[in-house]
């Protein structure tokens, strides 16, 4: 990897500071009324698969109901926005996440790589990326396939393999800049 990455991890934990000093408020609003809409702590948090394979903790604001099982209208907004990302925040000051980097993934996948694909677990997780650019429909592209599971497995996932060794390839602050500016745009639209 390139010069870039030692400049990424200071660049990231002084942003991320920086983002949840001015967003404590916002913080502590979604908070307080994402756990009376969910009727729990409001905070997601399950194990995901993070740079070199090791198993960490993501935080997510939490978008289900525990009791039904299904997201409310405010859960959808967040989801929609990437509001309910937001907890990501504490993963990069915690050094197990990066603003641009693969979406971390569940147990069965990326930890399940083979040969040069391997590589992809040199990047830590990211807040987002090209991949999670493209497939931000991804929920509604599986829904329509006959096989959702396989239609992943064969096309989703390598392709999301594919796009986030590229990204290994050209990591520098021009393109990180370029993704993060790209997601805000796809966000907003």
């Amino acid at each position: 990897m390139n010069h870039y990455k030692h400049w990424k991890i200071i660049f990231d934990f002084i942003f991320s500071i920086i983002l949840i000093i001015l967003m404590v408020p916002l913080f502590i609003i979604l908070f307080i009324v994402i756990s009376i809409d969910t009727k729990s702590n409001g905070i997601f948090c399950q194990k995901r698969v993070g740079q070199y394979g090791k198993i960490f903790t993501i935080y997510k604001f939490k978008t289900i109901n525990g009791k039904t099982n299904k997201s409310s209208y405010l859960g959808l907004l967040l989801r929609k926005t990437k509001l309910d990302e937001l907890p990501q925040l504490f993963n990069i000051i915690k050094g197990e996440m990066s603003f641009v980097g693969p979406r971390p993934d569940i147990e069965g996948y990326y930890d399940k790589l083979q040969g040069n694909n391997r590589e992809v677990l040199q990047l830590k997780p990211g807040l987002t990326s090209e991949a999670s650019i493209k497939y931000s429909n991804e929920e509604f592209l599986l829904r329509a396939q006959k096989d959702p599971i396989l239609y992943n497995i064969e096309v989703i996932f390598p392709d999301k393999v594919k796009m986030n060794l590229n990204y290994l390839e050209k990591m520098s602050f021009t393109e990180d800049l370029r993704v993060l500016l790209k997601t805000i745009f796809k966000i907003i639209k």
